[in-house]
């Protein structure tokens, strides 16, 4: 049996162990070939049933026979018997090998196994003497080899870049890796159940673009070649959902993969997959009410409670979540009451009492001090479920003003444990006041701001036929998924980040 930890293979002696390790695994494929006996010919295998239906339903499997398949992840001699585990996307199951139910050279064979091998048996379900649900093996098959040994079955893959860059040797070795997709999976299933539901269709719209819009977002730059254009990948589906609404899908989602070209770190990857959905007259506190079922009712069906761990904090995610608006926020958390204030000025000298900086050649509005205020002072604050409201038009290019103060939009953004959850609003379907402020947003991009929105003329176009009132949401699944699973990571929750290439 071969025990050899690959996740740190420094030293020569070792280097030269695996070589012999790697060397010995071809020897045993050519020799099997030679013999006529090519794993990689096999095509097919039946099965009848998998790991889990026997340990499951023991009870009415016990004495039936069964075919299962899988890789060998434990194997043991003695003498005339062999016991060896195999794992399939089930679970895992103990098979019991005895010379006297195979040929003698079946036998042979078995006993040059290894593990990672995957094998298709044949045979009784039991129980063993100490217990333990087993399958007694009458047939034994090879049905692929494994060239290269597994980590060290006590440790696993331990390394965190490797787990990463070999998702596939991850999945193998770590169980709590393979059911942090499994509620992925189950999570994503779940939104679906819930708008379709509700009368939603789903729609599948563009990843390349001759302009970037939908968000405030540094896009990915390629080159159409037939077209000779240059065109950007998505770093949102908003606009052409919107466009969609317009046509008269008046409930409309789509699931899809953004990319961002921005910097990494543990709560941002390139490329992330994200929620978005649009309600025809509906504003944003409907679609607050819709964002909070969806991940409350998530988090009880996939987990079976509302109380959730995650970096350490606590979290409660029964309904009923707490909404602030951005100045009360703020407020509460540095003391500084922005409603109060009569002058720019008074907003200057109240940020820079509380050490509130902002970014280098900007001349700020009273709305750009509020929202700085917020994200360096009170977003920290911000662990149970809140949504915060009532973003200052300045930073809310998409969303449709509060008749009760220009200066701010029917927008929210969700905060769990300190991070931004979803973004939503009433969405602004003036055309007139669209374009100004996509003028406004071509200036800055103008003056070097790479993250601002580009002119659409296209989409002023679509709202001039007219856009009902509509509400409409971005969720991030993988902060979700991070969310429900405890994970510290956004590179745990997706099955192959994006990594610098090993030199």
């Amino acid at each position: 049996m071969e025990n050899n930890n690959t996740n740190n293979i420094t030293s020569e002696e070792t280097q030269q162990e695996l070589s012999e390790i790697l060397q010995i695994r071809r020897d045993k494929l050519k020799a099997l070939q030679d013999a006529g006996n090519d794993p990689f010919e096999k095509t097919k295998f039946t099965r009848t049933a998998f790991t889990r239906d026997i340990t499951d339903n023991f009870e009415s499997a016990e004495g039936t026979i069964v075919s299962l398949a899988g890789r060998i992840m434990a194997k043991r001699g003695m003498g005339k018997a062999i016991f060896a585990d195999i794992t399939d996307d089930k679970g895992r199951i103990q098979l019991y090998i005895k010379q006297s139910e195979l040929s003698e050279e079946s036998f042979a064979e078995v006993r040059k196994y290894d593990i990672g091998d995957i094998i298709g048996v044949s045979g009784k379900v039991f129980k063993t003497k100490m217990g333990e649900i087993s399958i007694h093996c009458t047939a034994v098959e090879l049905l692929s080899k494994s060239l290269r040994p597994l980590p060290e079955k006590f440790h696993g893959l331990t390394n965190t870049e490797l787990r990463y860059r070999q998702r596939y040797v991850d999945l193998i070795m770590n169980p709590d890796t393979r059911r942090t997709f499994e509620i992925r999976s189950a999570f994503i299933r779940h939104i679906r159940e819930y708008l379709d539901n509700r009368g939603y269709i789903e729609v599948e719209t563009p990843v390349l673009g001759t302009i970037s819009g939908g968000a405030t977002a540094r896009p990915f730059i390629t080159h159409h070649n037939t077209l000779d254009l240059e065109m950007y990948m998505r770093i949102a589906t908003e606009l052409h959902l919107k466009r969609l609404t317009v046509g008269g899908f008046e409930r409309v989602y789509e699931i899809g993969r953004i990319f961002r070209n921005e910097g990494m770190s543990t709560r941002h990857n390139p490329e992330f997959t994200m929620l978005e959905f649009y309600e025809a007259y509906a504003d944003y506190k409907d679609i607050m009410d819709y964002c909070e079922e969806i991940l409350s009712s998530a988090a009880m069906k996939l987990l079976g409670t509302y109380e959730l761990s995650w970096n350490g904090k606590s979290l409660d995610l029964s309904p009923g979540w707490e909404r602030l608006t951005m100045a009360e926020a703020v407020l509460k958390h540095t003391g500084v009451d922005f409603m109060s204030f009569e002058s720019t000025d008074d907003a200057v000298k109240a940020a820079a009492s509380i050490g509130v900086k902002m970014p280098d050649g900007k001349s700020p509005s009273w709305g750009d001090l509020l929202y700085e205020c917020f994200d360096q002072r009170a977003e920290e604050h911000l662990i149970n479920p809140v949504f915060i409201t009532d973003h200052p038009v300045e930073v809310s290019p998409l969303a449709k003003r509060k008749p009760s103060d220009p200066r701010l939009t029917e927008r929210f953004e969700l905060f769990i444990c300190s991070s931004e959850m979803s973004n939503g609003f009433s969405e602004l379907n003036d055309p007139i006041d669209q374009k100004e402020r996509f003028q406004r947003q071509a200036k800055m991009r103008e003056s070097g701001d790479l993250e601002a929105a580009m002119m659409d003329d296209d989409y002023i176009n679509a709202l001039e036929y007219g856009l009902p009132p509509t509400g409409g949401i971005g969720i991030g699944i993988d902060r979700c998924v991070m969310m429900l699973t405890g994970s510290s990571s956004i590179r745990d929750v997706i099955l192959f980040p994006t990594m610098k290439p090993v030199e």
